[in-house]
């Protein structure tokens, strides 16, 4: 089996809020094709974590090298040109728009996106509500809608945050569906999740975060012998 490419490398990251000093020396790597999930309470320093990879802190000092690209010191347009794309937890959906229109907003950054085509098979809801404006829209389709957004980007270096929250069952199983859909592919993912249950099957590693630290990472392999540890930190 071929050795895994490291496609990011995060050394000693510390990020700050104005003066609030959020994440004190961050380390992590994620391979190429991996899908990596950062678990951890409310508040330990996950969002800022994936935030901090595009530049939307006020502050960063460390290293975050992306496929070989040193991107601490890029604006956020430049770090998105590295092929990124980030599905923010408050999800963005234009209102005035109809869900297609949404779909066809944002910018190519890179070949490969998904087509229209692609999207809809992947998400039939989204096809049946084409048409209807953003707010009409379920929060599962919403959520649908804002994951589909990113694909047609031609982003291969997804950021998740919270994906499965506050959804039906039915819905964060399509999600599912489409996570491993894209790992099939050879997409590159990090997701931030408080769902152990969805993050579990989907992930190929996992790191734990509190007080704006990695204090336990760990394979997929090796989950069975972390429950006490994550019962402990996480309550699952």
């Amino acid at each position: 089996m071929a050795e895994s490419k490291e496609f990011l490398r995060i050394s000693d990251l510390h990020a700050w809020y104005g003066e609030s000093h959020i994440l004190h020396g961050v380390n992590l790597t994620v391979n190429e094709g991996e899908v990596v999930t950062l678990l951890g309470r409310n508040g330990a320093g996950r969002t800022t974590t994936i935030k901090s990879i595009l530049g939307l802190v006020g502050k960063r000092t460390g290293s975050i090298t992306i496929n070989g690209t040193e991107s601490v010191s890029l604006a956020p347009h430049q770090i998105a040109k590295l092929g990124i794309g980030y599905c923010p937890e408050e999800r963005g959906i234009f209102a005035s728009l109809t869900c297609e229109e949404n779909l066809l907003l944002p910018p190519v950054i890179a070949s490969g996106g998904m087509g229209l085509d692609e999207i809809y098979e992947m998400f039939p809801n989204l096809l049946e509500r084409k048409n209807s404006p953003g707010t009409r829209l379920s929060g599962g389709e919403q959520q649908m809608l804002a994951v589909g957004r990113i694909l047609r980007t031609g982003a291969r270096f997804l950021l998740l945050d919270e994906i499965s929250e506050g959804l039906a069952p039915v819905i964060v199983q399509a999600l599912a569906r489409m996570i491993r859909s894209l790992k099939a592919k050879g997409y590159t993912i990090i997701m931030v999740e408080q769902n152990f249950r969805f993050a579990a099957p989907l992930a190929d590693r996992f790191y734990v975060m509190e007080h704006g630290q990695i204090v336990e990472g760990f394979t997929s392999v090796e989950l069975p012998h972390k429950m006490g540890m994550l019962n402990e930190y996480l309550g699952v």
